[in-house]
């Protein structure tokens, strides 16, 4: 019989939002020693702060905790058969997929993949 346990998903990557890009990463910068890679005025990627994410520019909202999958169909699957709402369907981005939900207690999160 085939193992129905799902397989685990893990915690990949933050993404902080903020409407002055420079200022949260002066602030970052200052405040705990973070290095950042520019990648244009609307996004700056996390360097050396212990986990991989980033600062894009939006409107300020909750830090958005991302996870990685090998197989972004079958992790929207699980997702909706759990209970979690898709905020935005899957999309491409420059380094692979992802999309968004809200579980059901209301915390937005995201999955992607590489491919």
């Amino acid at each position: 019989m085939p193992d129905a346990t799902p397989a685990k998903l893990a915690i990949d990557y933050v993404e902080f939002s903020s409407p002055d890009v420079a200022a949260t990463t002066a602030f970052f910068t200052n405040a705990f020693g973070w290095n950042f890679v520019d990648y244009g005025p609307d996004y700056q990627a996390l360097d050396g702060a212990g986990l991989d994410g980033g600062v894009a520019r939006a409107s300020l909202a909750p830090p958005l905790v991302i996870l990685k999958t090998d197989d972004l169909e079958a992790a929207l699957a699980r997702v909706k058969a759990a209970g979690g709402v898709v905020t935005a369907d899957i999309f491409d981005f420059p380094g692979g997929r992802r999309f968004q939900f809200r579980e059901p207690g209301g915390t937005e999160l995201a999955v992607w993949s590489a491919t």
